[in-house]
C-alpha cells in the first residue's frame, strides 16, 4: 500500500515499528513539519539521507512514526517522542510546495519471525562482548526479559554504528536477517580505534 508522506531526512537517526525516538525539533522547515503533522495525523516519515548536503538523494527505506509526546516551546521549538509504527519503502519524492520534502513511500509488512534459541544464546554472547570491549555499563537481567523483536530492533536503533550499517540493518527484511548481520556488525566493529568514541566503516 502506497501513501504520501512528509519526512524528516536525518543522518544517523533511524527508527523502528514499536519503538521510540526523542527529538528536540529547531530548524523552521521541521518546526512547520511537526506543526503540520499535529493538525492531521500525528506522523512523521524518519528517512536517512545518502549525504549531509541539502536535498540529498534519500536512501530506499524509512519508518513512519506517530508523535506521542510532545512539548511546544514558547520560541516555536518542539520535544517530540515519536513512536515507530511501519517502515516503508520509498517510491518517488514528491514535488510539493512546503518547506519540508515529502515522498510517496510503501508501507512494509514485519514477517513474525523469533530467533531459534541458539541464535538467541549467540546474539547475546556477541552482545557482552561488543559492549565489554566498548565500555558500555548494560542491565543484562533487563535484556534478558526482552522480547526477540523488542531486543534485536532496539539494539539495531542505539548501537554506535555509521549511516551505511544503520540503513542496513533498518532494511533487513526479518528479524532474524537482522540478528544475523548485527552479529557480524558487533564482531567487526568489536574493537575501537584507540583516541576514536564512534566506531565507523570507514
Amino acid at each position: 500500500m502506497s501513501t504520501r508522506l512528509s519526512i524528516f531526512p536525518l543522518s544517523g537517526a533511524i527508527l523502528f515499528p514499536g519503538l521510540q525516538l526523542p527529538l528536540h525539533i529547531f530548524e523552521p522547515r521541521y518546526r512547520a513539519l511537526v506543526s503540520d503533522a499535529l493538525a492531521r495525523d500525528r506522523r512523521i516519515a524518519m528517512i536517512q539521507p545518502q549525504a549531509v548536503a541539502e536535498g540529498s538523494p534519500l536512501f530506499a527505506v524509512g519508518c513512519v512514526g506517530r508523535i506521542g509526546e510532545v512539548e511546544a516551546l514558547d520560541d516555536g521549538r518542539f520535544n517530540i517522542v515519536l513512536e515507530g509504527e511501519h517502515r516503508f519503502r520509498l517510491m518517488r519524492e514528491l514535488d510539493v510546495a512546503t518547506p519540508f520534502r515529502q515522498v510517496e513511500g510503501e508501507l512494509l509488512e514485519e514477517p513474525d519471525e523469533v530467533l531459534s534459541p541458539a541464535e538467541r544464546a549467540g546474539f547475546e554472547f556477541e552482545a557482552r562482548a561488543f559492549a565489554d570491549a566498548q565500555g558500555y555499563s548494560v542491565d543484562w537481567d533487563s535484556v534478558a526479559r526482552l522480547d526477540d523483536v523488542s531486543l534485536i530492533n532496539g539494539v539495531s536503533q542505539i548501537a554506535p554504528f555509521d549511516v551505511a550499517a544503520k540503513q542496513a540493518l533498518l532494511e533487513a527484511e526479518d528479524v532474524r536477517v537482522r540478528c544475523e548481520l548485527l552479529v557480524q556488525l558487533m564482531q567487526f566493529f568489536g574493537r575501537r580505534d584507540s583516541g576514536e568514541d564512534r566506531v565507523t566503516l570507514q
